[in-house]
């Protein structure tokens, strides 16, 4: 994917997001139906503008992050691979 690239990924399909370019990046997601904004919003944080920094998590922050993400999942009809 290269900056103003799309995707579509259909309903259910395995997937995942991984930055591998080193610099931080940004992600607009589109989720249809709604629903898994939700989850997201849940796992994620909130920012304060576009230029904002990335949040710096320490390991234990990550590991707790996955560990909610895998709780919450079923909730929002989806599974961690």
């Amino acid at each position: 994917m290269r900056a103003g690239s799309t995707v579509n990924i259909p309903a259910n399909a395995p997937h995942n997001f991984r930055n591998v370019s080193g610099a931080p990046a940004r992600m607009l997601c589109m989720c249809t139906p709604a629903g898994q904004d939700e989850y997201l919003l849940r796992l994620g944080d909130e920012v304060a503008s576009k230029d904002a920094p990335p949040p710096r998590l320490t390991d234990d922050e990550i590991a707790e992050r996955r560990q909610r993400a895998a709780q919450l999942a079923p909730a929002y009809r989806s599974e961690l691979l």
